[in-house]
């Protein structure tokens, strides 16, 4: 996985809000109930998952910060 707030379309001082928010945005746009049977879209969704769960505890969100930098 790449930069998880590069994956959630956030800059890397976005707010426990913000993540918040950008990962049910992308959440409803790639969920794979939406898209039954498209690998992508799973595949996306993952990525999207994995991205929330770094940025989710603060001490991940700042080591992410500081890899962003």
């Amino acid at each position: 996985m790449g930069d998880p707030y590069t994956v959630l379309g956030l800059s890397p001082g976005a707010s426990e809000e913000e993540i918040k928010a950008a990962y049910r945005r992308l959440a409803k746009k790639y969920h794979p109930d939406l898209h039954p049977g498209d690998q992508e879209a799973a595949k996306k969704m993952q990525e999207i998952n994995a991205a929330y769960e770094a940025l989710r505890n603060p001490s991940q969100r700042n080591a992410a910060q500081d890899r962003a930098s």
